[in-house]
């Protein structure tokens, strides 16, 4: 499949909004790690292929493990590989990103307030939200995953 078009090009203001997300999350509390495995996880249910190329590279730049990225689909499996926060944090992206299934849940809800401020709780959705929309703009224009 080739790419459909370029939305950075074809329009740019678009774009540009959605860039303005991006620049917020470079500056938010929850950790760079943390952004990639919701990027990724999100990615993963969305199958957005160039999503997954892009934020699996960024994620190992920052340290994270193979074996971690591997099993992220499974994590419910391999619990001992994810902290008490970083399993909220995939539950919390799943049901975002699912959104139709009742969306997030009371239950993943108060978990994850006896872990996480209000701030870094609406930063968690936010990251989810900005990637699924990524995910829904790659998929849809085709966009390509790079070739190393």
């Amino acid at each position: 499949m080739s790419t459909r078009f370029n939305l950075a090009k074809t329009d740019a203001a678009a774009y540009k909004a959605m860039a303005g997300m991006v620049t917020y999350l470079q500056n938010i509390s929850i950790s760079k790690t943390w952004q990639e495995l919701i990027k990724i996880r999100a990615s993963q249910i969305n199958g957005c292929a160039h999503c997954l190329d892009l934020h699996t590279r960024d994620a190992v730049k920052l340290g994270e493990t193979p074996q971690r990225i591997y099993l992220l689909n499974a994590w419910r499996e391999a619990l001992e590989l994810y902290s008490a926060e970083e399993q909220v944090i995939l539950e919390m992206t799943e049901e975002i990103t699912l959104i139709n299934n009742d969306g997030l849940s009371e239950e993943t809800y108060d978990k994850a307030r006896q872990l996480f401020t209000e701030q870094q709780m609406a930063e968690i959705i936010m990251t989810a939200v900005i990637i699924n929309s990524y995910n829904r703009i790659g998929i849809s224009a085709l966009m390509p995953i790079s070739r190393h």
